[in-house]
């Protein structure tokens, strides 16, 4: 990858697709770098008070410290944060709860990509319940919240990976180290085979959750909270940086020479949490591997009724049932 990366369009969304945020809180998972790094400090730099939800560890205690000196006198709220561990996922639900009453925004950003076929401490598939099955359980868990929102916004990441089969049920139970392996390195450098297929079931899981949301906010009456969707195109982030420690791609490759900057791999997101004119089921991102972050049409996988019954079915099954 390139060693420096100009930002082409961060300026122009803040200027033109982001609204004051004064007053308002906002929830980021994985912010210790990369494009949750970034929303969060676009967040703040536009008044938010801040809840950064990571794992504890120095890397997390210093991405705070690089926030707090990229936007002096802003509110940034630590709250630790294991994707991997479904208890300190109630934890940090536990204590947000407790200084809040109200969340306006949950980015639900955090992810792994093409990690080896391990299961987490709860058994289940390290991308899945990273990826998904955690944030299906905090968006349930901070719903109460963001209903006292008089415009909240749920929104999830995707990728272009989400593209492929359609979700299956296995990929979602407890089933972590026994899902096809870790494929061959002839594999893993074309991204394809075992690993880069699991991640492409979280990618579109991630988009099934966000249509099966609107769906359900529909039905119940709740219009003042927003289910919204993103992908980040290409970008240079550690995401691929720790896929490759782990075999998972060659992060020298030609193909990651083309990568946009992680600020404008952020900008979908931005455009989820901050555009005005945001509507529920929008669909934010480049429409190729780079570009403006352009409000995209949802192709038919994304809100098909199998996909979204896989996706709401398998995570209830994993942490129980979410009604609204």
């Amino acid at each position: 990858m390139p060693e420096t990366i100009e930002t082409r369009h961060l300026s122009t969304v803040i200027a033109n697709h982001t609204m004051d945020m004064t007053g308002r809180i906002a929830a980021v998972t994985g912010t210790t770098s990369g494009t949750g790094h970034v929303c969060a400090r676009e967040l703040a730099r536009r008044g938010a008070t801040v809840l950064l939800l990571n794992r504890a560890s120095a890397r997390a205690d210093a991405a705070l410290r690089s926030l707090q000196e990229a936007v002096p006198g802003a509110s940034f709220e630590a709250i630790t944060c294991d994707l991997q561990r479904f208890e300190s996922v109630h934890a940090a639900i536990a204590e947000i709860t407790s200084r809040h009453d109200r969340l306006d925004v949950l980015c639900n950003n955090a992810g792994v990509m093409a990690l080896p076929d391990t299961a987490t401490p709860d058994g289940y598939d390290v991308q899945m319940q990273t990826n998904c099955i955690s944030h299906f359980l905090l968006t349930r868990e901070l719903l109460p919240l963001l209903r006292n929102s008089d415009d909240a916004r749920i929104v999830n990441h995707s990728s272009g990976a989400r593209r492929g089969p359609d979700l299956e049920t296995r990929f979602f139970g407890p089933s972590g180290g026994d899902l096809g392996g870790d494929g061959t390195d002839v594999e893993n450098a074309s991204f394809s085979g075992p690993r880069w297929h699991r991640y492409q079931q979280t990618k579109l899981a991630n988009c099934a959750f966000t249509y099966g949301l609107k769906r359900k906010l529909e039905a119940a009456g709740v219009t003042n909270v927003k289910a919204v969707v993103a992908h980040p195109g290409l970008a240079a982030t550690r995401l691929q940086v720790t896929t490759a420690e782990t075999g998972g791609m060659d992060a020298g490759s030609d193909f990651m020479l083309q990568a946009q900057s992680p600020e404008d791999g952020a900008l979908g997101i931005i455009r989820g949490c901050m555009d005005p004119s945001a509507a529920s089921g929008d669909f934010y991102g480049p429409t190729g591997w780079t570009g403006f972050p352009e409000k995209l049409p949802p192709e038919p996988a994304l809100f098909s009724e199998h996909n979204i019954a896989v996706n709401w079915s398998g995570c209830e099954a994993a942490v129980g049932a979410f009604t609204i």
